[in-house]
C-alpha cells in the first residue's frame, strides 16, 4: 500500500484527531482554520483514502478487570503458508490478543495479550497457543507497568 498525499492541513487534521476523537466537525474545524464544510470534506477525503482507518475508544484494561498485560513471542513448528494462515486464524479469534506483529529474528510473532490475572493467562497459554496453533516455541514478558502507552503516530513534517 503506498503513502497518499498529505498537506500540512491533512497532518493537522489527523493530529488533532489522534489527540481527540471525539471532536464535532466545528471544534475540529476551528483547532485548523478551515470552514466547518471544507473540514469535513477534507475529513471524509481522509477517511476514504485510508489515512483515518477508524474510531475508537481508549479503554483502560485495569478499570475493565485486564489486570495483566504480556508480551509474548511464538516460534511456529513450520512456516509454510498453511501454517501461517491457521495461526493467523486463531490468533484472530482469541479476545485476550490486543496486537499480533510478524517479526524478523529468532521469533516469528509478538503478541500482546491483556487477561484479568495469572490464571486467566495460564489457561489462554496452555489450553490456546500451545495447544491449538502450531507453536514449537514461546517466551513471555509480563507488563510491570507501561511508561509510554501508545498516543498517536508520529506524523510526519510535524
Amino acid at each position: 500500500m503506498t503513502a497518499i498525499q498529505l498537506d500540512r492541513t491533512d497532518l493537522l487534521l489527523l493530529a488533532e484527531l489522534q489527540r481527540s476523537g471525539r471532536l464535532t466537525n466545528a471544534e475540529l474545524a476551528e483547532r485548523v482554520h478551515l470552514s466547518a464544510s471544507a473540514c469535513l470534506r477534507r475529513v471524509q477525503r481522509l477517511e476514504r483514502e485510508g489515512a483515518i482507518a477508524g474510531y475508537r475508544a481508549e479503554v483502560d484494561a485495569e478499570r475493565v478487570g485486564l489486570g495483566l498485560q504480556a508480551f509474548v513471542r511464538v516460534q511456529l513448528n513450520r512456516h509454510d503458508a498453511e501454517a501461517v494462515a491457521d495461526f493467523s486464524r486463531f490468533v484472530n479469534d482469541w479476545d485476550e490478543v490486543v496486537t499480533c506483529h510478524a517479526l524478523t529474528g529468532d521469533m516469528d510473532y509478538l503478541l500482546l495479550v491483556a487477561v484479568r490475572d495469572l490464571e486467566h493467562f495460564s489457561r489462554f497459554l496452555l489450553d490456546r497457543l500451545l495447544n491449538q496453533a502450531g507453536v514449537a516455541d514461546v517466551n513471555s514478558s509480563f507488563v510491570l507497568r507501561t511508561v509510554k502507552a501508545f498516543r498517536g503516530l508520529p506524523l510526519p513534517g510535524r
